[in-house]
């Protein structure tokens, strides 16, 4: 549906300015001037805020995807995500919606992730997005603003939203690094979910130890950056802090096939259980058992409910 639909909004809302046509396939091996002959080919409807919402919609929830595209690129997206079910509102754009490019190479386990640039926007594109998330919010709710920005979009962009979302009542959730972080977290917001590599960037050190990690997380929420941290490790784990304190939590034992998603299904799980009343340190939980279940599917796949739910379980006993 377009943006002049009328739409219900639900109690969760992504935000994905920068989708991008996710292609995976696998080959023996990655060389150089030689024809690579691959498997077969995937694809699927990538970017952060899409992916938060798939994922929402497997485990049980609904979302309302809020996103741009265009082009030829833009027209097989939106028809990917129409098979998918989920309600969405589409800002048209007049260049073409990315691609990336994801190979795994079979004699080594490898995976090479090949991330192409943007379509350069327009202000006038850049305003309907936040004109139409204005138009869109869902009071009281949450608004995940997720992914890079494309060229053209100012590095404030995501401190905008949160500012849409402060005055409609919402709670905001940011998944970005760089300059668009540093401003999201300037203005404050309700929830960051940054990699140890983004943290580390965004405080200008290096936190090789569990303790400077939970700190540097707990100095976040302390100087009103974000009333929650989720610090996402890796295999090493997870952080969360608020103000009620810093938890850790170790990931469940998995076999690890693609971490491309994991991210993206932490936060969906997180905001998810949020939604549906239940406390930060259970959705911690669930965040990190969907993050875990993801990288254990192979290429761009997503977790699935039943993985979600059994790791989420044995998260639990262990607490």
């Amino acid at each position: 549906m377009d943006a002049s639909s009328t739409v219900k909004t639900p109690p969760i809302l992504t935000l994905t300015v920068n989708p991008a046509l996710d292609v995976s396939t696998s080959t023996a091996q990655v060389t150089s001037e030689h024809k690579l002959r691959c498997s077969a080919t995937r694809i699927d409807p990538g970017g952060g805020g899409i992916n938060v919402a798939r994922v929402i919609r497997r485990l049980g929830g609904t979302a309302l995807s809020l996103y741009a595209a265009g082009g030829p690129t833009g027209e097989a997206y939106r028809q990917l995500i129409a098979a998918e079910g989920l309600p969405t509102v589409m800002v048209p754009i007049h260049e073409s919606t990315r691609q990336s490019f994801t190979v795994d190479e079979t004699a080594t386990g490898k995976q090479f992730r090949f991330v192409l640039q943007g379509p350069e926007f327009t202000e006038t594109e850049w305003t309907a997005c936040l004109d139409t998330l204005a138009a869109t919010m869902p009071v009281g709710g949450y608004i995940v603003a997720s992914g890079s920005l494309p060229p053209g979009v100012p590095d404030d962009f995501y401190a905008r939203v949160a500012r849409l979302a402060r005055s409609s009542g919402a709670r905001c959730i940011v998944d970005a690094s760089g300059a668009a972080l540093t401003a999201a977290l300037a203005e404050g917001v309700f929830l960051v979910k940054p990699s140890l590599r983004e943290l580390e960037t965004y405080a200008g050190v290096t936190l090789d130890t569990p303790e400077s990690q939970a700190d540097a997380a707990a100095r976040l929420v302390a100087s009103g950056a974000a009333e929650h941290v989720a610090l996402t490790l890796g295999g090493a784990g997870a952080v969360l802090a608020s103000a009620s304190g810093v938890i850790r939590s170790d990931v469940p034992k998995v076999t690890v096939i693609s971490t491309v998603g994991a991210g993206d299904s932490f936060v969906a799980a997180f905001v998810l259980r949020l939604a549906q009343g239940r406390t930060p340190a259970e959705a911690f939980r669930a965040g990190v058992a969907a993050g875990s279940a993801t990288a254990s599917t192979p290429a761009t796949e997503l977790c699935h409910r039943e993985d979600v739910e059994r790791l989420e379980a044995e998260l639990a006993a262990r607490a």
